[in-house]
């Protein structure tokens, strides 16, 4: 068994836009890359783990994604292993990587995350969410979900008449709910999707780079109370990859000057989620999945240099900023209020600009920020750099059952 486990390379395509682009296309630009950046070669690799969540559902792909994708790479003749675990699926692939190098299986594996969500048919780009809870319940679903924002009426006016994702109410009960039980404002969610986009600004790879004010974030359109446009996170393309390596395998990559600039790999946690009540977030599927990892990387909450989390929302961001463990429950809201989350301050979070600025390719996302936090470390990040980093943490969710994620993937890194 290998004890100890590196990412010897990063790639990243651009999220955004991509039309023209094909999915294997996209996939080949974080390939190569990764490859590049791991002084590797495509022949290098002893397995292959693909995430992708939406192409069965955007062009009938259901099936053989990986080995489709990665053959027109050439990458051939080894595992390939599909992965499908919603918006956790490129987390998960990181994950299964890592599990495949430690057991001494491979010394030298790939994970990568491919998605192509842009559709002129709007009613087909939005219903790719409609999938990601339990299907043969969803009415109930929806009635449990927003009853967790009883008690706060929304304002006349604050929902979109245009269409957007069901997972946007979700996420504004969740916030209702946490104004609801601690007092937290509008303008808190404000300050962390106006934090976010001022750190895309240095981000040339992140899908929207303009800086907006707390008071530009309040007045945009809304979608459904208290989230207006900007805190959400956008319809993306998108591909992000990994080479995860064993000592030996690092070893193999030395020609490329991969040991000087590996990362290591102190915890990738994946945990689902279990019945709980709303407002037990003792039990919250990222606060057990994060104990779990803080225990195996030997580390605390106040020990992290630099965060990405899953800001599918702003609501998101000072959720997990809680269950985490780098504040107190109910206080996210005045942390990311008080500047502690910018770059600069106490615990910079989503310095790349998160899922609401940099965007959201679903089963891409998990390693895109994997991509950012070795950036991080290596001291790579430019105008965005977090000084001194040495320890960092990726937190990215998947779908929804019950009132939480259905699965959630907390992964630490080191210098």
């Amino acid at each position: 068994m290998n004890s100890q486990v590196y990412v010897a390379g990063v790639g990243m395509t651009h999220f955004g836009r991509h039309t023209g682009t094909s999915l294997k296309e996209l996939a080949a630009i974080a390939i190569e890359r990764a490859l590049v950046d791991a002084g590797a070669t495509a022949g290098d690799l002893e397995a292959a783990f693909f995430a992708n969540s939406t192409q069965g559902h955007m062009d009938g792909q259901d099936m053989i994604r990986g080995q489709i994708a990665l053959r027109a790479f050439g990458i051939q003749g080894i595992p390939v292993v599909n992965v499908e675990n919603a918006c956790a699926s490129a987390s998960t692939a990181f994950q299964l990587a890592v599990t495949q190098v430690r057991a001494g299986a491979a010394d030298i594996v790939l994970a990568i995350g491919a998605e192509k969500m842009f559709s002129d048919d709007k009613a087909r780009m939005f219903s790719i969410f409609d999938g990601a809870w339990d299907v043969h319940d969803s009415e109930a679903n929806r009635q449990r979900l927003l009853e967790m924002g009883h008690g706060i009426v929304p304002p006349e006016g604050s929902q979109s008449t245009r269409p957007y994702s069901v997972f946007m109410d979700i996420y504004a009960a969740m916030g209702r709910m946490h104004m609801r039980e601690y007092g937290t404002t509008q303008r808190q969610f404000a300050a962390v999707s106006a934090k976010n986009h001022g750190h895309s600004v240095h981000n040339p790879l992140a899908q929207y780079r303009d800086a907006y004010s707390i008071e530009d974030i309040l007045a945009a359109p809304p979608i459904t109370y208290p989230l207006t446009l900007p805190m959400c996170s956008p319809i993306c393309d998108g591909a992000a990859a990994a080479v995860v390596c064993s000592e030996a395998g690092l070893a193999r990559l030395a020609r490329g000057g991969a040991r000087e600039r590996a990362i290591r790999v102190l915890a990738a946690v994946m945990q689902t989620g279990s019945d709980r009540a709303a407002t037990d977030m003792e039990r919250h599927v990222v606060r057990l999945a994060s104990r779990r990892a803080y225990e195996l990387a030997g580390v605390g909450p106040s020990d992290i240099s630099v965060a990405e989390v899953h800001d599918a929302t702003a609501i998101g961001e000072i959720i997990q900023s809680e269950v985490l463990g780098f504040c107190p429950p109910g206080q996210g809201g005045f942390l990311a209020e008080r500047g502690e989350t910018r770059i600069g301050g106490r615990i910079p979070i989503n310095p790349s600009g998160g899922l609401e600025s940099k965007g959201h390719p679903i089963g891409a996302t998990g390693l895109g920020q994997i991509h950012e936090l070795v950036t991080q470390l290596r001291g790579e990040a430019g105008a965005r750099q977090v000084e001194g980093a040495r320890l960092a943490l990726a937190e990215n969710g998947g779908g929804l059952h019950g009132i939480e994620e259905a699965v959630a993937c907390v992964t630490i890194l080191g210098r």
